[in-house]
């Protein structure tokens, strides 16, 4: 759903009337959980009937109440399931009397209801301040109070309003999903069809937005557009439309993770190994703080995927051993091409490396490791701890040769020496212990 679907949702909300008067209590319980979210107390899609909600609605019910309303809270966490958008979450074997009960009181919260929940879309689209004054506007209609401009509340200090960004991400996963199942596309034919939709957006604007969002991607571990590079100065509020995107629709996250589980396919033809090797290695870059709260109903993870995918390891592997010949026949050296060994599959893995090459010029060993992604150079890829020791103790003769864009036209970046001289590691695993 887009967010002019929920500007709808809460413009339209009907709330209880009597006597040609607006009963608050719907307004009001949605204004809370707005203000709980901007306060950052509100972390997750689980809305308890607690005190802290039942305080914040009194603190919006008493802006909005008249002499005759009265502050019930039980009322909207009941009867705004009716809505569409508010979900009631049965506590264990209370499902069916949960559907059937006569949603009366507080008692019948606590004895039936768990928690109540969102959509997971409008969730993530609450996180954005720009969004949130847009639907509070919306639930001022139903008091018939004029709103602000939709444009003036959306806009950000780019200028790209929240409908603008929602519609180049929309289109920006119309061209992911065409990519990964190697249907043809043009991007130049998508940026015109885009500059209709948007405020007199230049072609070169359209683009760096979709570099934005190659970022935001990288960041969420998901496969990117090749071509856009990610461009890692975007707003937040980017991410939140990213975010609210993928919440609504969970299937593309399923999508995305299939493709990196997929039988690779092999590199049929003559591959021109002077062309394979790609001299410019990724800038490092300031990446955004991560966020504590859980984002996502599903989180993503691609490149976990991708290192469990063995046959995708296997074939970057196959890659890298062939350029390691080609690189040392060229250089002269046949003798040593034929010595160049496959370690991870004669000797088996958790040595440390993948290859064993040779370097002529300062006649020594190489140990390799090889890691390989179906997506751009800039994805995340996963190292164990025994293979970042290994880049450590053995870094003057250590080599990591990053096979990318495999389902494509396959290429390689080498870092040489110790890992984590290039990239940012986060541990995302640990070893559990009974001792």
């Amino acid at each position: 759903m887009s967010l002019a679907y929920y500007e709808a949702k809460f413009s339209e909300l009907n709330p209880n009337r009597r006597k040609g008067a607006t009963s608050p209590h719907k307004i009001a319980m949605l204004l809370a959980v707005m203000e709980l979210i901007e306060k950052d107390e509100l972390q997750e899609n689980r809305i308890y009937f607690d005190a802290t909600l039942t305080e914040a609605f009194t603190r919006q019910f008493d802006k909005l109440k008249t002499s005759a309303d009265r502050n019930n809270p039980h009322w909207p966490y009941l009867h705004l399931r009716s809505s569409g958008i508010w979900h009631h979450h049965p506590k264990p074997g209370q499902r069916e009397n949960c559907a059937k009960m006569a949603l009366s009181g507080p008692g019948a919260i606590h004895k039936h209801i768990a928690f109540v929940s969102l959509d997971d879309e409008l969730f993530e689209l609450m996180q954005s301040s720009f969004v949130r004054e847009l639907l509070k506007a919306a639930l001022e209609k139903n008091f018939k109070i004029d709103a602000s401009s939709r444009k003036s509340i959306l806009s950000e200090g780019d200028g790209w309003d929240w409908l603008e960004r929602e519609a180049v991400v929309q289109d920006y996963f119309s061209m992911l999903n065409k990519e990964l199942r190697s249907e043809p596309y043009t991007k130049a034919a998508h940026r015109r069809l885009l500059q209709s939709k948007l405020d007199n957006r230049s072609e070169g604007a359209i683009e760096f937005k979709h570099q934005n969002i190659s970022a935001v991607l990288v960041e969420l571990n998901l496969p990117y557009i090749l071509g856009y590079k990610p461009a890692f100065n975007y707003q937040k509020s980017l991410k939140t439309t990213i975010l609210a995107h993928l919440a609504g629709n969970q299937t593309e996250i399923d999508i995305l993770h299939q493709s990196a589980e997929v039988e690779p396919q092999s590199n049929t033809g003559i591959v021109d190994w002077s062309s394979v090797l790609d001299h410019d290695i990724p800038e490092r870059v300031h990446a955004a703080a991560e966020q504590k709260r859980p984002y996502l109903a599903r989180k993503p993870n691609y490149a976990a995927k991708e290192a469990n995918n063995r046959r995708l390891g296997e074939k970057g592997e196959e890659f890298v051993l062939q350029f390691e010949q080609y690189r040392l026949t060229n250089l002269g050296r046949p003798d040593l091409a034929k010595k160049v060994e496959w370690t991870s599959r004669e000797q088996g893995d958790g040595l440390g490396f993948d290859i064993l090459s040779f370097d002529p010029v300062e006649n020594k060993e190489l140990y390799v490791e090889v890691k390989t992604t179906n997506s751009g150079k800039y994805q995340p890829f996963y190292i164990s701890d025994r293979e970042l020791t290994f880049s450590q103790e053995m870094a003057a003769s250590y080599k990591l040769y990053r096979v990318y864009e495999w389902r494509m036209k396959p290429r390689l970046f080498i870092l040489s020496g110790a890992v984590d001289d290039y990239v940012s590691l986060r541990a995302r695993s640990y070893e559990a212990r009974f001792s």
